[in-house]
C-alpha cells in the first residue's frame, strides 16, 4: 500500500487522567473547570522549568476567564506569562519561546474549552511529557519565587509576515470564499489572501464569543458549499475555530478533504514520503504506490503525524479532517499555510482537476456510543478476518475515541454498498458485545 511495500502503524493516546488525543479538553464548568486549568499552567510551567509562556486563545466566551486563570498558574509556578490575545493555534506554535499554551477546543462546540501545549520547538508535547506534566498536577510541587506578566505586541503581524512570506504566492484573479468559523482566524485569514491579490468573500467572520463552529468551518461546510455556488468562485477555503484544521471546496461544490489536500501537495512539492492516519482513504495509498512515495501510517491525531515526520526525516502529512503538516519553514499544522500552498499548487488547473488525481474510495463511518472504550478481542479478530478476505480492495477499521466514550467502526468498499454491508457487520458485533 505504499512505496516501501509495507505500513507501519505507530502512536497512541495511552491512558491518561486528564490529556486526550490533544490536550486537555471538556465542557466548561463540567469536566473542564477554572481550577483545573490554573493547576495545569501552574504544573507545564514547572515542567517546562520556569520560563516564557506565550499565552493565546481562540474566541470563545470561555476564554479569558480560562486565560486569567492560566496566568495565574504560570504565575505562581515563578515562570513569564507572555500574552498574546486572540491567535490561531498555529501562530502560537510558531511564536514560543519556552512554552507554548493555546486555550482553546479546536472545532468543538461553543461550550467547550481546553488547553494546548507546545515546546520550546513548537511541538506538541509527547504522550510521555504529558504523563510528566500530570504527575505533577496530581502533587503540585513548592511555588516558584513569583512571575510576571508581559503582552506580546504584533503577534498576528509577525505571524503573517511569516507564513505569506514562505507560503504565499500571486493570487490574482481567483476568486475565493474563506470560511473562518467564527474563530481565531476572523480578520486574519481574508486579509491574507487579499494581500496576496485574491477577491474574497468571507463568512463566519465575526465571532461574538457563542458562534464559533455552529454551522460553519471546516466540521460545517454546507455555508461555504452554498457560498461558492451561487457567487462562482474557484474555490472555498474552511478553517476550524482555532485555525489548525483546513478543508476545501472545489468550484463545483464538492468537498476536496485532508487525504486529497495532502495528495495534491504531495505531487505539486514533488516529496519522497508523506505520513497520514489509519483513516486515509485506501484511493491515497493507492495514488501513493503509483507514484513511488512511501506512506507512514500513524494512529489518530496530527501530533502523531507530527512525531512520524521527524522520527522519518518527512516534511508533509496530514489527516483526512483537515489538519495538514507542512515542516518545511514551519513547525506544525497550520490552516493559513496549507490553504495557501494548495492555491499555489492549482497551476492553473481547477482544483476539481487537481483533486481528481486521487480515486476516492466510498467510506462509511458508525460511532458506537458504549459503557467502556476498549474494543473486544473478537471485534478485532473479525476485522482482521474481514481485511484479509478483502485483500486490499477494501478494509474495515474499528477503534475508541480519544475522547469519548464512542467506538468508531469504518469500513471502505469498491462500492457505497459495499462499504454500508461492512460497516454494518462490525458494528453490530460491537453491539452485540458491549451493548
Amino acid at each position: 500500500m505504499n512505496g516501501s511495500g509495507s505500513l507501519a502503524f505507530s502512536g497512541g493516546a495511552g491512558k491518561r487522567r486528564y490529556f486526550g488525543t490533544d490536550g486537555i479538553r471538556g465542557v466548561v464548568g463540567e469536566s473542564l473547570t477554572p481550577e483545573l486549568v490554573e493547576l495545569i499552567g501552574n504544573a507545564a510551567t514547572t515542567w517546562s522549568g520556569r520560563g516564557r509562556v506565550l499565552v493565546g486563545r481562540d474566541t470563545r466566551a470561555s476564554g479569558p476567564l480560562l486565560e486569567e486563570k492560566l496566568v495565574q498558574g504560570i504565575v505562581a509556578a515563578g515562570g513569564v506569562a507572555v500574552l498574546g490575545g486572540v491567535l490561531p493555534t498555529p501562530a502560537v506554535a510558531l511564536l514560543a519561546q519556552d512554552l507554548g499554551a493555546v486555550v482553546s477546543a479546536s472545532h468543538n462546540p461553543p461550550e467547550y474549552n481546553g488547553v494546548k501545549l507546545f515546546d520550546h520547538e513548537g511541538r506538541k508535547l509527547t504522550d510521555d511529557e504529558e504523563s510528566e506534566i500530570e504527575a505533577l498536577m496530581d502533587a503540585p510541587g513548592p511555588a516558584g519565587n513569583g512571575g510576571t506578566i508581559e503582552r506580546l505586541e504584533g503577534a498576528v503581524e509577525g505571524y503573517l509576515d511569516h507564513v505569506l512570506d514562505r507560503f504565499g504566492t500571486d493570487l490574482t484573479g481567483l476568486r475565493i470564499a474563506v470560511d473562518c468559523a467564527n474563530g481565531a482566524y476572523s480578520g486574519i485569514a481574508p486579509a491574507a489572501f487579499e494581500r496576496l491579490g485574491a477577491e474574497v468573500t468571507a463568512i463566519a467572520n465575526a465571532p461574538d464569543g457563542e458562534n464559533i463552529n455552529v454551522g460553519c468551518g471546516a466540521t460545517d461546510l454546507a455555508m461555504l458549499r452554498d457560498t461558492v455556488n451561487v457567487g462562482g468562485h474557484d474555490l472555498g477555503i474552511a478553517f476550524d475555530g482555532d485555525g489548525d484544521r483546513m478543508l476545501a471546496v472545489d468550484e463545483q461544490g464538492n468537498v476536496v478533504d485532508g487525504d486529497q489536500i495532502v495528495a495534491v501537495l504531495a505531487l505539486a512539492l514533488g516529496v519522497d514520503q508523506v505520513a497520514v492516519t489509519v483513516m486515509a482513504n485506501l484511493g491515497f495509498h493507492r495514488l501513493m504506490e503509483e507514484r513511488g512515495i512511501t506512506v507512514h501510517v500513524t494512529d489518530v491525531g496530527d501530533r502523531y503525524v507530527l512525531e512520524a515526520l521527524r522520527r522519518e526525516g518527512a516534511l508533509l502529512g496530514g489527516e483526512q479532517s483537515g489538519h495538514v503538516v507542512w515542516l518545511g519553514d514551519h513547525v506544525t499544522g497550520d490552516g493559513l499555510s496549507a490553504a495557501l500552498l494548495l492555491c499555489g499548487a492549482l497551476a492553473g488547473r481547477t482544483l476539481s482537476e487537481a483533486a481528481a488525481v486521487m480515486p476516492v474510495f466510498p467510506q462509511v463511518k458508525e460511532n458506537l456510543r458504549v459503557g467502556r472504550r476498549e474494543v473486544p478481542p473478537n471485534v478485532l479478530e473479525e476485522a482482521a478476518r474481514v481485511n484479509e478476505e478483502l485483500a486490499g480492495e477494501g478494509r474495515v477499521l474499528v477503534r475508541p475515541s480519544g475522547t469519548e466514550p464512542v467506538i468508531r467502526v469504518l469500513a471502505e468498499a469498491e462500492t457505497e454498498e459495499e462499504a454500508k454491508r461492512l460497516c454494518g457487520r462490525i458494528a453490530e458485533l460491537v453491539r452485540h458485545e458491549l451493548g
